[in-house]
């Protein structure tokens, strides 16, 4: 999960290059901004040709940003900043994907592992850091 700045294909573009191997079929709600899209095959899905429950066009993308937007709103709250966002999104991502983890000693494993090797975030990093 990342963040972009908005939906138009300058952000789009680079996003989907970058997240999805190519030659992938991008399932999309048909918006413009997806349109050029080089390597990838574009299959749209207008609001008017999606059943009236949208969870059965991509019904794992639906689970994940409903577990997300739960998420959110119970551990932080809904005091989210926008200047932390992506964050979170790490976060989140780091919980899912461990989820059903059989090996619960390899989650400590890793997540003392990531604390090595990433650098120690400052608290004047934290207050003055403009993503």
């Amino acid at each position: 999960m990342r963040t972009i700045t908005g939906a138009n294909r300058k952000n789009l573009h680079p996003f989907i290059t970058d997240s999805i191997a190519p030659g992938s079929t991008v399932h999309t709600d048909g918006l413009q901004s997806y349109d050029g899209m080089k390597g990838f095959v574009h299959q749209r899905h207008p609001k008017s040709q999606q059943a009236d429950d949208d969870e059965h066009v991509l019904p794992h993308v639906h689970r994940v940003i409903t577990l997300l937007k739960r998420w959110l709103l119970g551990t932080h709250q809904g005091a989210v900043d926008k200047d932390y966002l992506q964050d979170y999104l790490d976060e989140f991502t780091f919980r899912f994907n461990r989820r059903t983890s059989a090996a619960r000693g390899k989650l400590f494993y890793r997540l003392a592992q990531h604390a090595v090797q990433i650098p120690p975030t400052t608290f004047e990093y934290l207050r003055h850091h403009n993503p």
